[in-house]
């Protein structure tokens, strides 16, 4: 295991040994902190004897539902996330959402009236020659857009590769196309790296090579073995590569060391924003309260509390109010309990993620019979 390490001014630098980051924050030299993700480090409060790094890849193994992540070196496995996709959330509110308007719409002509004197909408625009990225797709790539940016800052980090989805079929336009290409602008741009890609079915061979488990009964499961697992793969494509081994033939050459590390789930969370119009019009006009981030205790949507009934106490989300309680919810989005406000102690303010970040290490087991 690796402790993340950065500077006085805010460097990412090589990660350390838990014994050295332990020395470092008695004797005043660091301080520690945990990062949005859940990730423990430590920064430096004087200035480094030794600011030299060495190669360490960020993995992605992008998906529609989920997505997994893996942080390594030719050492060590310093990280992996699965991150769960808000794809069918966005794209459930999306034709909501149309529907909705659709209605407005319809509730706004007046039939009785000739077709000519109706009040419909001009066209502004051809709304259909737009190269634009679909709300669903482009959700999923601003979340991975968000923990790649938060790696980024406790990691010096040289390379991202990305899994490459081909489409199939043939469909002259494809939405996870489009995303990809989107999303590689967008690492260009904020990191200043131009991401390297690789085959499915090379990521495949190199998992098989390298004896780590896949789990492909139940992709939802929440283990580094459905994910997790290939984005640690993808990422150790940087130092293993199959190819010419000798003159007579051709094999697996370059070495990797797949070690313990932590694992993190990441979610966003699933606040709806401010509906201003409802599906069904309110009685006199008077629209209620939906959606929105603000409560009327001083809280917001998607901060992290501690709550206390009775002689319990739980720890969660602030999911929604009341006139005097707050609602307060697990990772999952399930109602804990409606607390009295004044019960309610903030501990973080909301980040915009939901992390569940495990105490102890994972460890991706080889399997038995190496492939």
């Amino acid at each position: 295991m690796r402790i993340p390490v950065i500077s006085k001014g805010g460097k990412p630098l090589m990660p350390t040994t838990p014994s050295r980051a332990r020395r470092w924050i008695k004797d005043s030299k660091a301080i520690k902190k945990w990062s949005k993700l859940g990730v423990f480090y430590v920064q430096l409060t004087v200035e480094p004897s030794n600011t030299k790094t060495q190669p360490i890849v960020i993995g992605l193994d992008p998906g529609k539902l989920y997505s997994g992540v893996g942080v390594q070196s030719s050492r060590f496995t310093l990280l992996m996330l699965h991150l769960v996709l808000p794809f069918k959330t966005v794209k459930d509110r999306m034709e909501q959402r149309a529907m909705m308007r659709r209605g407005r719409r319809g509730r706004r002509i007046n039939r009785k009236l000739p077709y000519i004197q109706r009040a419909h909408r001009q066209a502004r625009f051809d709304n259909r020659k737009q190269k634009k990225v679909p709300p669903s797709i482009r959700a999923n790539k601003t979340l991975e857009l968000r923990v790649l940016s938060e790696i980024v800052k406790l990691y010096p980090v040289q390379g991202i590769i990305v899994e490459r989805v081909m489409a199939r079929g043939d469909k002259g336009f494809s939405p996870v196309m489009v995303g990809q290409l989107w999303l590689r602008k967008q690492v260009e741009k904020q990191f200043s790296i131009e991401p390297s890609t690789i085959q499915g079915w090379e990521t495949s061979n190199l998992r098989k090579q390298l004896g780590l488990p896949k789990d492909k009964q139940d992709k939802s499961r929440q283990t580094p073995e459905t994910h997790a697992v290939d984005g640690v793969t993808i990422a150790a494509s940087r130092w293993v590569k199959y190819g010419i081994t000798s003159i007579n033939g051709m094999g697996w050459k370059g070495q990797i060391n797949i070690t313990p590390s932590q694992f993190v789930i990441v979610k966003r969370p699933p606040v709806s924003s401010r509906q201003l119009h409802l599906m069904v019009p309110a009685k006199g006009g008077v629209r209620r309260k939906y959606g929105g981030t603000v409560t009327r205790h001083g809280f917001r949507k998607g901060d992290y509390v501690e709550a206390t009934q009775g002689a319990k106490t739980f720890c969660g989300w602030v999911s929604g109010d009341t006139e005097k309680q707050v609602s307060v919810s697990d990772a999952s989005w399930k109602r804990l309990g409606q607390f009295t406000a004044k019960k309610v102690r903030l501990i973080q303010r909301s980040t915009g993620l939901i992390v569940l970040s495990t105490r102890r290490l994972s460890n991706l087991l080889p399997l038995k019979e190496s492939v």
